[in-house]
Parts: C-alpha cells; sequence; structure tokens
C-alpha cells in the first residue's frame, strides 16, 4: 500500500527512537515511529524500568530486615510475595508505557505497528503483525530499532536458563540463581536475588566483576557483595548445562567444577538488532559485530539517514541514546551540535552498594600519560550517611598533578555507596566543564547531606581538608 511522506521517520521505539520522536516533534518536524512491540522498547518494558523497580522491591525488604538496628520489630521472619512485587513493577512499566504513548499524541507524532525495513531509496517498509505492507517516504530516517541480550551456546533460553528478557516473567523467587556475567546487569540482578532471599553466585570469565570500573570501586563492591552473602567466581568460563533431577540445573565450569541451581540468569551483554533492518543494498554498512556503521554525527554513509543507541558501537544507555537522538535533529534543523563525548558519559550501576562514575579511572588517567594526583573518602566519616546506616563505599577524586602536587583539573570521580547514582551530577559537570579542584571547592554543600563526601574530597585536593 502506498503511505505517506513524512520529515523523519524512526524505525524503533526505545529510547534512542522516542527522543528522537519527541525532540524532533518538539522542533517543529512531521514525524512518524515504528514499533513492532511496545512503546519504549528495552530499557522501559525489560530492562532498566523493571530492574530498578525490583531493585527498590529488594531494598524495601533489605530495609526491614535489618530495622532493629533502629529499634523496630518488625516481628519476625519477613515473608515476600513475589507475585504482589511483579504485579507493582509491571503497574509502574505500563504507567510510563501509557504516558509515553499520551505524550507522542500530544506532539502529533504518528506511530506505526509493526518492523520497518529501510527501502534503497530512502523509504520505508512497515510491515504489520497481518502481513499488510506501507510505504512511507521521508526527508530524513533515523534507525534505533536497539539489541537484543547475547547468548552462550549451549544455554538456550527455557524455564531455567534466562536472558535479561526472561527474568521478568518470573511467577515465583528461585531459592538458587547463577547469574553468568559480573558486569553491571549482572551485579543488579545478584544484588536483587540476594536481597528478595534467594541464595546467589556470579560467575565470571574476566578477573574481576564490573570490566571498566575503577579498580578501588571493583574491590570494595566485590568485599560487600561477598559480605551480604554472594559467592563471587572470577577467572571462571562456563562450558555447559545439564537439568538436574530435583527441576533445577548443573553448570558445568572449565576444568570439571560445577554449581548448581533453581535458575541461570545469562548476563553477558547484549547485541545489535540489525538484521530486521533490511539493510542489503541500501548503501548502509554493517560492521563485523553487527553494528551500524556512523561518524562521530551518528551519520550513516547515506545522506539523510542515522542511526543511535544500541544499534552502533556506542556505550550502551539509555542516556546516551538521548544525547544522539538530539545530536541528530539538531542536524535536521540546521543548528549548531557537538557530538557526544563518550569518554565523559555519566555511569551508573544500581546494585547495592551503588556505583557511579565519569571521565578517567586512576589507571586510565596514568596510561593517557597524566600525572595525577588522587584522593578518596570513605562514608564512615560522612554524618548522612551514618544515619541511614550505609557506611558502605568511598568516593575517589582524580585530578591532574600540579607542580605543588595539589589537584588541578579534575580528571574522573568514582563513587560507591548510598544513593551515589543520584549524586554524580556534581563529578559530572566537574569533569565535563573541565572544572579544577580550586573552582570546585569554592562552592558549599548542604550538611548533613551525602553529597558532602564529594564536596571533602574536592576539598582534600587543594591541599587542605576539614574531616579527612
Amino acid at each position: 500500500m502506498a503511505g505517506e511522506t513524512h520529515d523523519l521517520v524512526i524505525i524503533g521505539g526505545g529510547p534512542g527512537g522516542y527522543a528522537a520522536a519527541l525532540y524532533g516533534a518538539a522542533a517543529g518536524l512531521d514525524v512518524a515511529i515504528i514499533e513492532n512491540r511496545r512503546m519504549g522498547g528495552t530499557c522501559l518494558n525489560r530492562g532498566c524500568i523493571p530492574a530498578k523497580e525490583l531493585l527498590q522491591t529488594a531494598e524495601v525488604a533489605r530495609t526491614v530486615r535489618e530495622s532493629d538496628r533502629f529499634g523496630i520489630n518488625a516481628g519476625g521472619d519477613i515473608t515476600l510475595d513475589f507475585g504482589t512485587s511483579t504485579d507493582r513493577m509491571w503497574s509502574v512499566v505500563d504507567q510510563l508505557v501509557k504516558g509515553l504513548g499520551s505524550l507522542l499524541k500530544s506532539r502529533k507524532v504518528t506511530v506505526f505497528d509493526g518492523t520497518g525495513t529501510l527501502d534503497a531509496d530512502k523509504t520505508v517498509t512497515v510491515t504489520g503483525g497481518d502481513g499488510e505492507t506501507t510505504t512511507i517516504a521521508a526527508d530524513n530516517v533515523v534507525l534505533a530499532s536497539g539489541s537484543v541480550p547475547r547468548t552462550i551456546p549451549g544455554f538456550d533460553v527455557s524455564d531455567r536458563i534466562l536472558t535479561s528478557d526472561e527474568v521478568f516473567q518470573l511467577e515465583q523467587l528461585p531459592e538458587r540463581v547463577i547469574v553468568v556475567g559480573g558486569g553491571a546487569i549482572g551485579c543488579e540482578f545478584a544484588s536483587t536475588f540476594v536481597d528478595m532471599g534467594s541464595e546467589v553466585t556470579i560467575l565470571e570469565a574476566l578477573p574481576a566483576i564490573l570490566p571498566g570500573v575503577d579498580s578501588d570501586v571493583v574491590k570494595l563492591v566485590h568485599r560487600a557483595l561477598e559480605k551480604r552473602g554472594i559467592t563471587i567466581r572470577t577467572g571462571v568460563k562456563v562450558t555447559g548445562q545439564e537439568a538436574i533431577d530435583d527441576g533445577g540445573v548443573k553448570v558445568q565450569l572449565e576444568g570439571g567444577d560445577a554449581v548448581e541451581a533453581d535458575t541461570v540468569v545469562v548476563s553477558v551483554g547484549r547485541k545489535p538488532l540489525s538484521g530486521s533492518l533490511g539493510l542489503d543494498g541500501t548503501g548502509v554498512e554493517i560492521d563485523e559485530r553487527g553494528f551500524v556503521k556512523v561518524d562521530e554525527y551518528c551519520r550513516t554513509g547515506v545522506d539523510g539517514v542515522f542511526a543511535v543507541g544500541d544499534l552502533i558501537a556506542t556505550p550502551g544507555l539509555a542516556h546516551v541514546a538521548y544525547a544522539e537522538s538530539i545530536l541528530v535533529i539538531k542536524q535536521i534543523m540546521g543548528e549548531p551540535c557537538v557530538p557526544v563525548d563518550y569518554g565523559r558519559v555519566p555511569w551508573c550501576v544500581y546494585c547495592h552498594p551503588e556505583v557511579a562514575f565519569v571521565g578517567l579511572t586512576e589507571e586510565a588517567a596514568k596510561a593517557a600519560g597524566h600525572e595525577v594526583v588522587v584522593s578518596k573518602h570513605r562514608w564512615p566519616g560522612n554524618g548522612r550517611a551514618m544515619i541511614l546506616g550505609e557506611t558502605e563505599g568511598m568516593v575517589k577524586v582524580v585530578a591532574a598533578k600540579n607542580d605543588d602536587g595539589t589537584g588541578g583539573q579534575v580528571l574522573g570521580v568514582h563513587m560507591a555507596g548510598p544513593w551515589v547514582t543520584e549524586q554524580l551530577g556534581m563529578g559530572y559537570l566537574s569533569v565535563n566543564w573541565e572544572a579544577t579542584v580550586d573552582e570546585i571547592a569554592q562552592f558549599i554543600q548542604p550538611h548533613p547531606s551525602l553529597s558532602e563526601n564529594f564536596g571533602e574530597t574536592v576539598l582534600s585536593l587543594t591541599g587542605r581538608g576539614l574531616h579527612g
């Protein structure tokens, strides 16, 4: 069927896609967006939002379990109604999906339910669930089809083997959980399950969990997770799995060892979903890993065709996809724009203790040729953290070293501890504005607050500190 013409057609309704639609419509563009599942993509339906909602349930369970520290008797062993927890999770997701749909409608974005493919003449074909097709002409196209979980050979999805797509479909809490992969998502799942009452084991092939995170923070989080009862095995490779008589699963490790559990969560990263876009013959290129090739402005090799989000080889973060989409719309509008600085984007891990960081690690700064000075402040010296009863973790600031040994430009900020994902803003601005220690030290932190720890850490790099 012949369709219509739009200023912008977007394939994919995840963070990259819907951000481009909303921002483009706000700029006055006639926008159409195509999504073959639920609007919001992985982040809203099978990732960020449901994962963090369950983490909040886990935090409530942990808080109640430890409430006797505050003189509150919760009445013995707590019980978790897992069905109620997941019902609340889906209610949050449903509200956000509905709100997103309303927002798109209010901005007059045309929504197509189906799978979009790019044609050689920069038109887009939409194939609905009934097989009917519609062709849409567009002045500009944004490819934002997202990603899917990576899998491991021999670990096909079943009632016992899950990826992040299936874990939210669990109907009851497993007693024993193996998480294969100790990255950000794996640590979040492990933290969730252990606080809900499961016995948890993390299996990580690399020498340490949380690859890419500052080594001091990694060591601290590793100890904290083990202290909470999580078994962490690093430098181990899984080689296979088999069902066992009790309905569980045995995971074999290289060298002959094995670990048993009721459920295995495979969390070994994600891969781009580029195969469904029909890119052969369009001029849009894909690399050997399946990522769409783009330049620093998210432009493909075809004029007027862009790609954003998990589909390109940039940090797989929803907020990065937002930034890339804004960059694309500004180009379409002919407005001044600056490419995303991927070395200075904010990173957050929502395990317990939380992790947040931006900029260079101490190791990376030295490898880049910087002479650095480092300051670390732990939470036991912070009054607000003591009041909360959450004193595990630290704030670490990496700065260029001045001739007198004090800190100069802030190169990296690394945090672990209570609500650090909500505190990273100051560190993010410091690194991205290339602020110096002396400049930041002039600003006043409220007292008592968790944010004081960042202020104290920076202040100490001036050569004079207050509490440490």
